[in-house]
């Protein structure tokens, strides 16, 4: 099993420098997700080959491994030119994976949860065209549901991956979306069995609890979708039956720390959640 951090909280951290920094919190594998100088969200990618290769370099110096890239595009739209933008900007990310020596790209549904028939034919329009490409390049692809993307639930999510039937494509489970998924962690991941190659660590508070007035919104009712990245310990998430869960299905994959919102001590929350 593997490791990893997801270094947004060092976002400000230059790009070369990180293997450095991560290596020196300890870690072994990094999990490269979008920042500006990099692949940002929802936009083309910013690196150029000589920046990936000498990226390369120092991460071989450091020690430490990536285990996937994760761009996020608008590949299930709203509309077509967003999905053909989001195709370009897909391709150019798959290049800059292979430049890198990394075998995986992680990424989410998107598309919007009002339109989800209309988002569901853009993202299958999306995957005709690049699912042949991660085939041919060796490039895996696990797909995790997203608060606010057209799938949120963990199970229809699931059904989605194996509809894609495509032996580079599986499923990640992030546990701090634990309550927008269905609040069923042992049941996804028991479900997901082998398919399930990656997991997301953090911690989230139930949005739903005290007769959902844990957060107040105005007006009531809208559709504004709140959750946090926090520690473990730290939130509702219940992290004992969800390990039981990985350790009953042999679980040898990924686990990211992901914890978001406290850049003042990302180097300390680094060190503590490994």
């Amino acid at each position: 099993m593997r490791i990893a951090l997801d270094p947004q909280m060092l976002r400000t951290v230059p790009l070369l420098e990180l293997p450095d920094v991560v290596a020196g919190l300890g870690y072994e594998w990094i999990e490269l997700s979008p920042r500006e100088d990099f692949v940002p969200f929802f936009k083309h990618p910013r690196v150029d080959t000589a920046t990936v290769r000498a990226l390369r370099s120092r991460l071989a110096d450091a020690g430490v491994g990536v285990t996937s890239l994760l761009p996020v595009m608008r590949w299930s739209g709203p509309g077509e030119v967003e999905r053909q933008a989001a195709v370009r900007y897909w391709k150019r990310a798959i290049e800059i994976c292979v430049e890198l020596g990394v075998d995986t790209l992680n990424s989410e549904f998107n598309g919007r949860p009002e339109a989800p028939e209309l988002a569901e034919a853009m993202f299958w329009r999306s995957m005709e065209e690049l699912l042949p490409i991660l085939e041919r390049e060796g490039v895996k692809l696990a797909l995790e549901p997203h608060p606010d993307d057209f799938i949120e639930l963990g199970s229809p999510a699931l059904d989605m991956v194996r509809g894609i039937d495509s032996p580079c494509v599986s499923f990640l489970y992030c546990l701090p979306h634990t309550f927008h998924q269905g609040d069923d962690a042992p049941g996804i991941i028991a479900s997901a069995g082998d398919l399930l190659t990656h997991v997301h660590v953090a911690d989230s508070m139930d949005h739903r609890a005290s007769d959902g007035l844990r957060y107040i919104t105005n007006p009531p009712g809208n559709t504004v979708r709140v959750h946090q990245h926090m520690e473990i310990g730290r939130g509702d998430v219940d992290f004992d039956e969800a390990f039981a869960a990985l350790a009953g299905i042999g679980f040898d994959g990924v686990l990211t720390t992901c914890v978001f919102g406290w850049d003042d001590q990302a180097r300390e929350s680094g060190t503590r959640m490994l």
